[in-house]
């Protein structure tokens, strides 16, 4: 490793549920086919939220002292003896889910789906509200001088909206629902956009995302609190429905509006994680409309495209971008993004500020 790197970083560690303290670590050791990274930027997620206020998601527990953040950016520090694809000072976009590259589910491509998956923030795996982290080379990814750091870091959620676009294979032309516009629905606008949809139809009931989804490239916004979003997204579509439906806040009405949005023959995306396991749902709808119904966990084979994509300038990101906080203010930030939704859409900590 790289002599002139620190022995010790700082880390933002959860000890319990609203309880973030800075604490001295040691600086990760890597292996043969490891990098380094110092890192720049890390985008705060609602599940960094949901970790944060319930200590749990689904079957993932924080059970010891836990380090959240997954939506990271950063320099390449020191890389390991067999690692010949980056050198010491590259930028970089992280994946955050290393996996096993053996199980049926790789080889076959979906290596989302690896069950042994070691995703960062998510029980037992540390993330990123770090100086440092190391992570595997084929889940690092070069970013060009034009991406800034908060840009990469957005990858992550970006890749979500690709992944359901691939899902549901979205056409160019099509027609296209996407329900809550939480900073995942936000860049699933754009997602939409890269992959050529005509008509956007964006949902939410804070004013101030509905006009960050315009500026990304949403055609038409709808304000739940004031308009009825079936009777709107008839009159836009001339009484059909949209081709595709994508639901990402995860609220049962939400999903429940999604699919009565769906016109016959149409498709159906699950993105957001509801708080219980089971809801109600129209059958006799889904039966004689035909509609196919896709559940979407993270993403595969989307950082190459996320990248070229938003170094084409499809879309400004940067203005979601509303507050920025030091690694000394991880606390605050999280509470800010837990508390206020309706005053910021994306707040970035930076470790090594």
């Amino acid at each position: 490793m790289n002599n002139t790197l620190p022995a010790k970083m700082k880390a933002a560690v959860m000890h319990s549920t609203r309880n973030i303290t800075i604490e001295i670590l040691p600086v990760p050791t890597i292996d043969h086919d490891e990098v380094l990274i110092k890192v720049m930027a890390v985008g705060i997620c609602g599940s960094d939220l949901h970790y944060y206020t319930h200590g749990r998601i689904g079957k993932y527990v924080v059970e010891k002292p836990f380090i959240l953040g997954h939506e990271c950016a950063g320099e390449i520090a020191a890389i390991g003896s067999s690692v010949h694809e980056f050198k010491v000072g590259d930028r970089v976009a992280v994946e955050p889910g290393v996996t096993c590259g053996h199980c049926e589910e790789c080889k076959e491509g979906r290596y989302n789906l690896c069950p042994d998956v070691q995703f960062l923030a998510t029980p037992p795996v540390d993330g990123a509200f770090v100086q440092y982290i190391k992570m595997r080379k084929d889940f690092v990814f070069a970013i060009p001088d034009s991406l800034s750091y908060e840009e990469a870091a957005m990858v992550e959620p970006f890749s979500v909206g690709i992944h359901a676009a691939m899902r549901t294979k979205l056409q160019p032309g099509s027609t296209v629902a996407i329900m809550g516009m939480g900073p995942v629905g936000l860049m699933a606008v754009v997602a939409a956009k890269a992959f050529g949809a005509a008509t956007i139809i964006v949902t939410d009931l804070e004013p101030l995302r509905l006009e960050a989804a315009k500026q990304l490239g949403a055609t038409h916004v709808i304000n739940i609190g004031e308009q009825n979003p079936y009777n709107e997204i008839l009159d836009i579509t001339n009484g059909k429905g949209v081709e595709v439906a994508w639901e990402t806040a995860g609220n049962p009405s939400a999903l429940q509006s999604a699919l009565s949005s769906v016109r016959r023959g149409g498709k159906l995306a699950i993105v957001g994680l509801p708080a219980q396991n089971e809801i109600p749902l129209n059958v006799p709808f889904i039966a004689d409309n035909e509609i196919d119904i896709y559940g979407i966990f993270r993403y595969a084979n989307t950082y190459p495209k996320g990248i070229n994509f938003l170094a084409s300038g499809i879309a400004d990101i940067k203005k979601l971008v509303t507050d920025k906080y030091s690694l000394e203010h991880t606390q605050e930030a999280v509470e800010r993004a837990l508390n206020y939704k309706n005053e910021c859409l994306k707040i970035i900590v930076y470790p090594n500020s």
